[in-house]
C-alpha cells in the first residue's frame, strides 16, 4: 500500500512538473491533460486508500529519512487513518472539479499552462500536509501551500492590485507561521521528537510542566505550544486579526478561489488543530482562546459580507465566517463536528465560488452585483446550482450544511468552557447574518431588474462599468464550467445525510481524534440528543423557541433580504444614510487594513529608514568615507614635497640618512 500512498501524493506533482517545465513549448491540451490525469489518478488512489482504511488497515510509518542529527531523525512519513483519508477525498475531488472548470474559465488566458502547473502543484502540497505523520513534513506542506497560494493570487502579475494582494497574503501568513514554527520548536525541545505518535503518547506527562518566558511568570508548556500552533492556524485559516489577506486574494482567478480559499488551504488550520487534539485537550486556556477567536470571526466577518458589492468578495467573507464556525467547534472540543463542517463546506463553498465565476464569464468579467439582475433566465444551470449552494450555506434542513452547522451551534450551547456563552450567541446570530448576505447575492444576481450595460450609483459611489455593452445579454457557460457545478451540487445536498451519523456519533474517528469526555462531555451530550438525520431535520421545523431556532433565524434572513432587495430596494440605501457611521465602519472593514498599513507597514518602513540612516549612512558610509577623507588629507599635506627637482630629492635623502644615523648612533652612545 505504500506505493499507492506515494502514487496519490506524487501523481499531481508529476503533472505540475510536466506542465511547468515545458509551459512555453507544450501544447495546451498536453498541459491540461497531464495535470487533470494526475489529479484524477490521485482521486482514484484516495478512494482505494479510504476503502482500505475502512477495512481496518491504517498506516503510520516513514518512507524516507531526510536527515539524522545526533538522536534526532527528520523523516518523510505518512499517517493514513480515517481523518487523513477524508481530507484526501475532499482535496482530490474538489481539485479535480477545479481542474476541469479551468478548461473553460482560463481558455483565453496567456498563462494557461502555467496555471495548470500551479494548481496541480498546490494539490501535491496539500496532500503532503494532510498525509504527514510528523511536524517536519507538516511544516513542509504548510509552507508549500502558502508559496503556491502566493503564486496563484498574483497569477495576473501585470495587475498592481494582484501583486499587492499576493504580497499581503504572504506577509500575513508569515506572521502566523512564525508562531507555528515556535510551537514546533518547543515541541522538539521538550518532547525530543517531531513524530506525532511519540509526542501524543508523552503529552500527558507534560500536563503540569511549566516554562518561564519572561520575568518570574510561569506558563503551562502545553498551553504555550497549543497557542503557538493555533497562531499558525489563524494565519492559514484566516481568523481575526490575521484574516485580512483572504478578501484581497480574490484578485486571483476564480478557480483558485474555489480550490484554495474555500475547500483546501484555508481549512489546513482546522485540520491541524483536529490532528493535535491530544495536545489541545490538555489546555483549557488554549481551547477557550480558540473558541473566542472563532466566535469573533464567525459573527463580525459575516457583517462585512452584508455591504460588499463584488460577487466574489461576498463569498470570501462567507468563507471567513464559516471558518469561524469550524474554529468554535474546535474550541468546544467538538473536533469531529469541525471536520464534518469542513467537509460539507468544501463542497458547497467551492460550488458557490465556481458559480460566481460562471456569472463573471456570462457578464464579460463584470463582478459588481449592482450591474447584474435577472440572470436566472439566461444562465439556468448556474442559477439552480448557486441556489443549491446558498441553501446549503445558510443551513436549510436536509441540505448538507444544515447538519454540520446545526451541530456546531449545539456544541457551542453545550460547552461550558470560558467564552462558550459568547460563542453560542455569535454562531446563532451568524445564522441570520449568513442568510441575509447569501440571499442578497442571490436576489441581486439572479432576480429582479436587469441592470446590464448601465453605470450605477449606490450610497454615493460611482462605479465604472466594464461588463456587457448596451444590448448584450448574458449567456450560460460552456459544459466544462457547468459540469463541475452539477457534480459539486450533488454532495452539497446529500453528503450530510449519509455522513452525520458515522462522523458525529459513530466510531469513524475512533483512536484518531482524542476528547477528554469526562472534562468536556460535549460530544457525549450531542450523541444523546441525536436521533437520526431525518429526525434532526424535522426537528428544525418544529422548534418552539423561534428566536433560538437556526432554521427560523435563517428564514428571517432570507425574507428580509427578499423584502429589501426585491420589494423595497430604497430601504438599504436609507439605512446606510441613517446609520452612516456603522456603514462606514463596515465599508472600511473595521479599519484593520488601515491599522496594518499605518502601524505595521509604515512602522516597518520607519524602522528600516532609521537603520538605513544610522547603520548604513552614518556608520558604514561614515567609516568608509572617513577613511577616504583621512587619506586625502594626508596626501594633501605630502603633496607640496613632490616638487619634481632631483636636487630636492637628493637633499631629502641626505637628511633622511642623517636622521637614521642619529637614531642609530644616539642610543649606542647613551649605553656607553
Amino acid at each position: 500500500m505504500v506505493n499507492l500512498y506515494l502514487l496519490a501524493a506524487l501523481a499531481p506533482l508529476v503533472g505540475a512538473i510536466v506542465a511547468g517545465l515545458f509551459c512555453r513549448v507544450a501544447p495546451r491540451w498536453l498541459a491540461a491533460g497531464v495535470t487533470i490525469a494526475g489529479v484524477a489518478v490521485s482521486f482514484v488512489a484516495s478512494v482505494l486508500i479510504f476503502n482500505d482504511v475502512q477495512a481496518g488497515h491504517p498506516f503510520n510509518g516513514a518512507v524516507y529519512t531526510w536527515l539524522t542529527a545526533g538522536s534526532y531523525r527528520f523523516e518523510v512519513g505518512f499517517l493514513i487513518d480515517s481523518l487523513t483519508t477524508l481530507m484526501m477525498l475532499v482535496v482530490t475531488f474538489v481539485s479535480l472539479m477545479v481542474h476541469i472548470y479551468t478548461l473553460g474559465y482560463m481558455k483565453d488566458d496567456a498563462g494557461y499552462n502555467r496555471f495548470f502547473s500551479y494548481i496541480s502543484l498546490f494539490t501535491f502540497s496539500m496532500l503532503m500536509l494532510v498525509m504527514a505523520n510528523n511536524f517536519m513534513q507538516l511544516f513542509f506542506g504548510w509552507e508549500a501551500v502558502g508559496l503556491v497560494s502566493y503564486l496563484l493570487i498574483g497569477f495576473w502579475y501585470t495587475r498592481p492590485t494582484a501583486i499587492f494582494a499576493n504580497l499581503k497574503a504572504f506577509l500575513v501568513n508569515r506572521v502566523g507561521d512564525f508562531g507555528f514554527l515556535l510551537g514546533i520548536g518547543l515541541t522538539l525541545a521538550h518532547f525530543g521528537s517531531l513524530d506525532y505518535a511519540t509526542v501524543f503518547v508523552q503529552a500527558p506527562e507534560f500536563a503540569n510542566t511549566t516554562i518561564n518566558l519572561w520575568g518570574s511568570a510561569e506558563w503551562s508548556l502545553l498551553t504555550v505550544i497549543c497557542i503557538c500552533l493555533f497562531i499558525g492556524a489563524m494565519g492559514k485559516s484566516a481568523q481575526a486579526p490575521l484574516h485580512v489577506w483572504l478578501p484581497d486574494s480574490m484578485e486571483g482567478p476564480t478557480p483558485i478561489s474555489a480550490l484554495i480559499h474555500a475547500a483546501t488551504m484555508v481549512t489546513a488550520g482546522i485540520f491541524m488543530v483536529s490532528r493535535m487534539s491530544p495536545l489541545f485537550e490538555l489546555s483549557t486556556t488554549a481551547l477557550s482562546l480558540v473558541m473566542f477567536i472563532g466566535a469573533m470571526t464567525a459573527l463580525f466577518m459575516g457583517f462585512l459580507g452584508m455591504v460588499q458589492n463584488d460577487i466574489k468578495r461576498v463569498v470570501a467573507y462567507s468563507t471567513l465566517s464559516q471558518l469561524g464556525y469550524m474554529t468554535v467547534a474546535l474550541g468546544a472540543s467538538a473536533y469531529s463536528v469541525a471536520v464534518f463542517h469542513l467537509m460539507t463546506h468544501a463542497f458547497f463553498k467551492a460550488l458557490l465560488f465556481l458559480a460566481a465565476g460562471s456569472v463573471i464569464i456570462g457578464m464579460r468579467h463584470d463582478q459588481d452585483m449592482r450591474n447584474m439582475g435577472g440572470l436566472r433566465k439566461y444562465m439556468p444551470i448556474t442559477w439552480i446550482t448557486c441556489l443549491v449552494g446558498s441553501l446549503a450555506l445558510i443551513g436549510t434542513p436536509f441540505f448538507s450544511g444544515f447538519y454540520s452547522k446545526d451541530s456546531i451551534i449545539e456544541a457551542a450551547r453545550l460547552s461550558h468552557i470560558p467564552g462558550a456563552g459568547f460563542a453560542y450567541f455569535a454562531v446563532l446570530a451568524g445564522v441570520f447574518v449568513t442568510a441575509f448576505y447569501s440571499f442578497r447575492l442571490y436576489f441581486l444576481v439572479f432576480h429582479g431588474e436587469e441592470r446590464f450595460g448601465k453605470a450605477h450609483t449606490e450610497h454615493g459611489h460611482d462605479e465604472e462599468h466594464h461588463g456587457l455593452a448596451p444590448g448584450q445579454k448574458p449567456h450560460e457557460s460552456p459544459w466544462v464550467v457547468t459540469l463541475p457545478l452539477i457534480l459539486l451540487a450533488i454532495p452539497s445536498v446529500l453528503i450530510g445525510i449519509f455522513t452525520i451519523e458515522p462522523l458525529l456519533v459513530g466510531d469513524y474517528f475512533k483512536d484518531v481524534i482524542f476528547v477528554d469526555a469526562a472534562a468536556r462531555p460535549v460530544m457525549v451530550e450531542l450523541a444523546e440528543e441525536f436521533h437520526g438525520a431525518w429526525a434532526m431535520a424535522l426537528h428544525a421545523f418544529t422548534s418552539l423557541k423561534i428566536w433560538l431556532s437556526p432554521f427560523w433565524l435563517a428564514l428571517a434572513g432570507v425574507v428580509l433580504s427578499w423584502f429589501f432587495y426585491m420589494k423595497r430596494p430604497d430601504i438599504p440605501a436609507a439605512i446606510a444614510r441613517r446609520f452612516s457611521g456603522i456603514y462606514t465602519l463596515l465599508d472600511n472593514k473595521y479599519y484593520f487594513d488601515k491599522f496594518n498599513e499605518i502601524v505595521f507597514a509604515r512602522g516597518a518602513r520607519l524602522v528600516g529608514e532609521g537603520f538605513w540612516k544610522f547603520g548604513d549612512v552614518a556608520m558604514i558610509d561614515g567609516l568608509v568615507n572617513g577613511a577616504a577623507r583621512l587619506v586625502a588629507r594626508v596626501a594633501a599635506l605630502l603633496r607640496p614635497a613632490q616638487t619634481g627637482y632631483v636636487y630636492h630629492y637628493a637633499f631629502t635623502m641626505v637628511v633622511g640618512l642623517a636622521l637614521l644615523l642619529a637614531f642609530w648612533v644616539l642610543p649606542l652612545s647613551l649605553v656607553k
